[in-house]
């Protein structure tokens, strides 16, 4: 028969949605700021591999001049971006949610096997668990990352009433590369994490909008377990049988 697998509760997943476009207009809004001033680029001697950005990138997205406006929208995301995450953080540590997210002494390892097998160079798929190791390391750092975004860009923001922030930070032009580097990073995780969802299928997908997934049998796609968590671990699934008297629960 059918599994029903139990794997984001409601609050992560509207922590989830919430973050995607709060997420997104930081990043647009930083974009139109950092017009003004755009001094990074990626050199060899006197040679030029990648600069952030041409001007023809900045045409193309009517970039220019909105400096003003990016300034706006971005202080106002900021808040909410900030309330978001102290909320999903709370949240994680009051439902014990954060051990699923937390990496452990054998994440490491288990991210080089999931690396391998999405690579083609393990055969054998590792056990189908809610966050393997490789997601909990990259969770955890956008975690961290966010923490960091909020210091440095605070840094940035008040340069001198917050002058002991901007100085452990390195100073204001060091916490304003940092706050770039930093939004470079969410920008590769969010291409390599949409890539990855759209490898593991719709189930995956819809699981983050419902909070279920109906696995077909004996998949080999979704291995379980070789056993059981131990009780000092909770279990990353809830299994249950498919039928008529079961509803999946959407919290």
């Amino acid at each position: 028969m059918k599994r029903i697998v139990h794997k984001h509760p409601l609050a992560i997943r509207w922590f989830h949605w919430i973050n995607f476009p709060v997420l997104f207009v930081m990043i647009w809004s930083g974009l139109l700021i950092y017009w003004a001033y755009d001094p990074y680029k990626i050199q060899i001697g006197d040679y030029t591999l990648v600069s952030f950005f041409p001007d023809g990138f900045y045409k193309a997205l009517n970039v220019p001049r909105r400096l003003a406006e990016g300034m706006a929208w971005h202080w106002v995301f900021m808040w909410l971006f900030i309330l978001n995450g102290l909320l999903y953080v709370a949240y994680t540590f009051i439902s014990g949610e954060w051990r699923h997210l937390v990496p452990n002494r054998h994440s490491f390892r288990e991210a080089i096997e999931v690396t391998l097998y999405d690579f083609g160079l393990r055969k054998t798929q590792p056990p189908f668990i809610k966050y393997n190791g490789a997601q909990k390391i990259a969770y955890f750092l956008i975690m961290l990352m966010g923490i960091g975004s909020v210091l440095t860009g605070f840094a940035i923001y008040k340069p001198t009433q917050l002058s002991w922030l901007t100085t452990v930070l390195g100073g204001y032009k060091a916490a304003r590369l940092e706050h770039f580097v930093l939004t470079l990073g969410y920008v590769f995780f969010f291409f390599i994490h949409v890539f990855q969802v759209i490898r593991a299928g719709w189930q995956n997908f819809q699981s983050m909008v419902t909070g279920f997934e109906i696995i077909e049998p004996n998949s080999p796609d979704r291995p379980l377990m070789d056993k059981p968590a131990s009780p000092s671990e909770p279990t990353d699934t809830n299994v249950h049988p498919d039928n008529s008297s079961i509803r999946p629960s959407l919290s």
